[in-house]
């Protein structure tokens, strides 16, 4: 790593302990404290393509970089490989890879795999993000890299670059070079970077205030007019 932030990334980096910080929350929890920042309506997460392949790896955050790629189109425009991973490598981490599959068939051949995760850890990532299937994904666990993706595959054909470090849609969420992103079992979230450390204060009151919700419904004594006065 050269412990440079790349041109295409917006904003400053997070100081770190507020990155580790968010590993103590989850998405949904996240997700509702930049509600409380920004409002609704609010679709900065992924859907339900999106799932985590090895939840047990635990939550992921860092910074995009991002990748289109066709993984069996023979005729796909191609851009050197080598550009993606020195955009890795560039990026001040940690890194989360967002790889979107634009081929003709997205998702019949696989995106990501094992060689994959080895080399993108050695860059600097800590996770990746793929709008599309991948393969080998016991080799992926072996590596430890948390992987999101729609599932497996065990193939592909033609396998190219067509487009490094620009703005891709992926779990129909637009993600950007250098955006924040945070991932568990619920999902992806883009938090802000301008409001990180807020969102992170606010989170905790988010987790306050539903332990005391959750008090309320567990409680011996529990009525619904105990419940309509909590929401006073």
């Amino acid at each position: 790593m050269n412990g440079k932030r790349s041109q295409e990334a917006g904003g400053s980096a997070v100081k770190p302990e507020v990155l580790e910080a968010f590993k103590e929350f989850d998405s949904p929890t996240i997700f509702n404290a930049i509600v409380l920042k920004c409002g609704l309506p609010n679709e900065e997460y992924t859907n339900h393509r999106i799932r985590y392949l090895l939840p047990e790896l635990g939550p992921v955050i860092g910074y995009a970089v991002t990748v289109e790629v066709t993984t069996n189109d023979p005729d796909s425009a191609a851009v050197p490989w080598e550009g993606y991973y020195e955009a890795i490598d560039a990026m001040e981490g940690p890194v989360v890879a967002v790889v979107k599959d634009v081929d003709s068939r997205p998702g019949r051949g696989a995106s990501f795999g094992d060689g994959m995760a080895r080399l993108h850890q050695r860059l600097g990532a800590v996770g990746a993000i793929v709008d599309g299937t991948v393969r080998d994904l016991a080799g992926i666990r072996r590596v430890g890299l948390p992987i999101f993706a729609w599932g497996m595959v065990p193939g592909h054909g033609v396998f190219n670059a067509t487009r490094v470090n620009a703005p891709v849609s992926v779990g129909s969420v637009r993600i950007r070079p250098g955006d924040l992103i945070f991932g568990d079992g619920d999902g992806c979230v883009r938090i802000p970077l301008e409001y990180a450390e807020e969102v992170l204060g606010l989170a905790a009151e988010v987790r306050a205030k539903e332990a005391e919700i959750f008090a309320l419904y567990d409680s011996d004594d529990f009525s619904l007019a105990k419940w309509r006065e909590s929401r006073k």
